[in-house]
């Protein structure tokens, strides 16, 4: 889960962390290198194939063409930048980069699966480096080339840039009373002086960060590792990423899974109360689970521990905590250290230990679990700058309601539907209020004229991307097949069943469809 940075109650709260998050806390406890069993570390330079090329859009041809060098980094691993257009309406102007790294194929190669953990704003780069010996079996990492890349914005590919650390660690512990015109004023001017730092650290190519054009730079991708069709799993937002790329190249599509599926077709304001009571129905399940558990700290029935959490937030609200690092811990950073490890129920013990010494007054786990989601390190670094990416992908891809009035209107119906998070996923158009680039997409249904039939995925207890948004996508998309996991946290592939595993790397390795509406 990613904290906002900009100081406001919002959504960035939840949706920030669309990176595959069920695999966050894990990541950080126990990290894995995949290791390349050839052991080659020579660089590689990939040659346009011709055939692929000659199906290039109009005017993109030698970006389609380009020879990109393979570099050994990251110890077996393999690091190129690839360059793309700043601007596809203007192919001929500025470029950029996009930083992309791959783990090769440790058996016979049969092609390579590109690979988006979420966000928006997560690193697809550091994602293979991280995670590929842990999220993909033996027989997958055999047959593809797993490449990782950062979407244009996102760390490594012209990064939005806003804030230094010091500044960072300010924004997040502000305090605003949102529900006041002074407390309100006072967020819009500080949400307003560092939108005006990003634009001018960031550059012009903040106006071209949107989902759109990443599909159209993952279609370059494909190009220059020479693949005549996409094999890509998403994960969270990189199945909007998917579905996009699905909408505009659907001759391009070969095997992909979208995991954690968002619906493309819903508003902010709806992909907001979505959220909200999906949250709502996870902290439930939590607790449930914990009660069950010798050394819970919470007491009575689900309603009772349920209750206990939120007074626990209202005392934190009412009067902040210091951390034993000497940091204040306001509600917002609180509540954000709750949801973290919700995203996977393997993270719920680490949230009973937080929530137990929170109750004897030490926060300082719970701030712990923030920090995590906000990408700090424990010496005060930010690892990413996925906050900020989020902001600035997220302004252009929604158009968001930004009159108080409304805001206000909405933060009542989260906290119906919400009680415990409501109030702080409202207020979300505060970040896009003075935002320099407008929205340039509206959301709509999707459509695919593919004839590769495409997986999503589902989980029941998914807290980020409730299960019925895969229900939506599957029948967008058409030519499609969804598979249900009935699990909890966020996101199935990697982290559920041998049933859907299993199932998955059928369809991967062999073009095996799995039978729709498949529950596992």
């Amino acid at each position: 889960m990613t904290a906002r940075h900009l100081p406001a109650r919002a959504r960035p709260l939840a949706v920030a962390f669309r990176a595959a998050g069920a695999l966050a806390l894990s990541l950080v406890l126990a990290s894995c290198t995949l290791v390349n069993g050839s052991g080659n570390q020579e660089a590689a330079t990939a040659k346009a194939d011709p055939s692929i090329v000659a199906s290039a859009p109009e005017g993109l041809a030698d970006f389609y063409a380009q020879e990109v060098v393979w570099e050994p980094c990251e110890q077996e691993f393999q690091c190129a930048r690839v360059t793309v257009p700043e601007d596809y309406a203007d192919p001929d102007g500025e470029t950029i980069q996009i930083a992309a790294l791959r783990a090769p194929a440790t058996g016979t190669k049969t092609g390579s699966l590109l690979v988006n953990p979420g966000g928006p704003g997560a690193s697809g780069y550091d994602f293979v480096k991280d995670a590929a010996g842990t999220q993909f079996p033996t027989t997958v990492r055999d047959a593809f080339d797993l490449v990782g890349f950062d979407p244009r914005g996102v760390k490594r590919s012209a990064p939005v840039t806003c804030l230094n650390d010091a500044e960072r660690d300010e924004a997040r512990a502000k305090i605003y009373d949102l529900e006041t015109d002074a407390g309100l004023a006072a967020a819009l001017a500080d949400n307003k002086a560092i939108a005006a730092r990003c634009a001018e650290q960031t550059g012009p190519v903040m106006a071209h960060l949107d989902t759109v054009s990443s599909a159209k730079d993952m279609d370059i991708l494909r190009a220059v590792v020479n693949d005549a069709k996409l094999n890509y799993v998403g994960y969270s937002y990189g199945t909007f990423l998917g579905s996009t790329y699905a909408s505009l190249f659907p001759d391009n599509v070969g095997r992909m899974v979208l995991d954690g599926a968002l619906d493309p077709s819903i508003s902010n304001e709806e992909l907001t109360s979505g959220q909200a009571k999906a949250f709502e129905k996870a902290i439930r399940a939590y607790v449930a689970s914990c009660l069950r558990q010798d050394g819970c700290p919470l007491s009575g029935d689900v309603d009772s521990g349920v209750q206990q959490i939120r007074d626990l937030i209202a005392a934190v609200q009412q009067t902040p905590r210091t951390a034993k690092d000497g940091r204040l811990v306001n509600a917002n950073m609180f509540v954000s250290g709750l949801i973290t490890p919700l995203y996977n129920d393997q993270s719920w013990p680490a949230l009973t230990q937080a929530l137990e010494a929170a109750t004897s007054g030490d926060v300082s786990l719970v701030l712990r679990l923030a920090d995590l989601g906000a990408d700090r390190t424990a010496n005060g670094t930010y690892s990413s700058n996925s906050t900020f990416a989020f902001n600035a992908i997220n302004c252009l891809d929604y158009p968001m309601v930004t009159d108080p009035a409304a805001m206000r209107a909405e933060q009542q119906r989260l906290m119906q539907e919400s009680p415990t998070f409501g109030y702080f996923f409202a207020y979300g158009g505060t970040n896009c209020t003075d935002w320099p680039y407008g929205n340039i997409r509206t959301p709509a249904l999707v459509e695919y004229t593919g004839g590769s039939p495409i997986v999503v995925i589902g989980t029941t207890g998914d807290p980020a991307t409730p299960v019925e948004w895969a229900g939506s996508l599957r029948r967008q998309l058409g030519n499609a097949a969804l598979m249900t996991w009935e699990g909890e946290g966020h996101t199935a592939y990697g982290r559920s069943n041998s049933c859907l595993e299993d199932a998955v790397d059928r369809y991967l390795l062999s073009g095996q469809v799995p039978a729709d509406n498949t529950v596992c």
